[in-house]
């Protein structure tokens, strides 16, 4: 009889140093529970190992060991099979929204025990993101961040790009076409969250739930860097959403287009420019979690 194993997607830098040993023990606990790791760190030869139906025979899940880039990598590569992940990267927000902590006791137990979620995805264009997407002057930080970055990416290499940013970026329109609507509403920054997670914490749509079929936007009118500094203490403080200026909403779909290219992102990653076609895929991405 064949063992029933797991495909491991390991970040080969995420995976180093004090975190491999959080590593080896996710691998020495599925061991002793009988499922079998195998663990690779060529992303080509796994997705190569995969695609051959005789191998998924006995695959319990894809594991992304790693941060969010990681995770997105593995949702995007390997749609409709089962996801768990263990957070070694520089950030997971995932593992946070769904409490896995950097444990692969915890982890190999989750996965033996078979306790899964389902929770939706977006989708951008064509590719998927499991937290947010977002136009505006946030990517455009994003953007130059990526652009100039040598290996992992660290919190303090966003402060240069947003300095850039702050002096060079002009804030141009976007017209949002929420669902079927025929008239667009404008806006200067849009926030699309699926996962009601972002960086530092920020909290623009706290009432969001990945298991809703719709995806919560936030529209930003006005733009300028007084605005944006504006905006942001607003939303800190949690008051953004009762701004006059300052449109939430949930949307299944969002057509965004712009006179201009205006930057997007996704789930920290870039994501080309606009025009662009939002859409919820509910229930899309099957998890191991509590």
């Amino acid at each position: 009889m064949k063992c029933p194993w797991v495909a491991i997607q390991r970040n080969p830098t995420s995976g180093t140093g004090a975190r491999r040993g959080v590593l080896m023990e996710l691998i020495r606990e599925l061991k002793r529970r009988g499922i079998r790791p195998r663990l690779f760190a060529s992303r080509e030869r796994m997705q190569a190992k995969l695609a051959d139906p005789a191998a998924c025979e006995q695959l319990v899940c894809v594991l992304a060991a790693g941060g969010d880039g990681t995770i997105g990598d593995v949702v995007n590569r390997y749609s409709g099979l089962p996801l768990a992940t263990l957070p070694l990267g520089t950030e997971n927000l995932l593992a946070k929204y769904l409490k896995i902590q950097p444990s692969g006791a915890q982890v190999a137990e989750l996965i033996a025990s078979g306790s899964r979620r389902k929770l939706d995805l977006g989708q951008l264009n064509s590719r998927r993101f499991t937290l947010m997407a977002s136009c505006g002057f946030d990517a455009a930080v994003l953007h130059r961040a990526h652009a100039s970055r040598r290996g992992n990416i660290h919190k303090w290499h966003y402060l240069p790009p947003m300095w850039h940013s702050i002096r060079q970026y002009d804030h141009p329109p976007v017209r949002v076409f929420v669902n079927d609507e025929p008239q667009p509403r404008i806006a200067r920054l849009l926030i699309a969250v699926n996962v009601p997670m972002y960086a530092l914490g920020i909290p623009f749509a706290p009432q969001a739930t990945a298991e809703d079929g719709e995806l919560d936007l936030c529209l930003f009118e006005r733009g300028s860097t007084f605005q944006m500094v504006r905006y942001f203490g607003h939303v800190v403080a949690g008051r953004h959403q009762s701004l006059p200026d300052v449109t939430c909403l949930k949307a299944s779909r969002v057509r965004i287009e712009a006179d201009v290219s205006v930057p997007w992102q996704m789930d920290g990653d870039p994501a080309g420019f606009t025009p662009v076609t939002l859409e919820v895929l509910p229930g899309a991405m099957e998890v191991f979690a509590p």
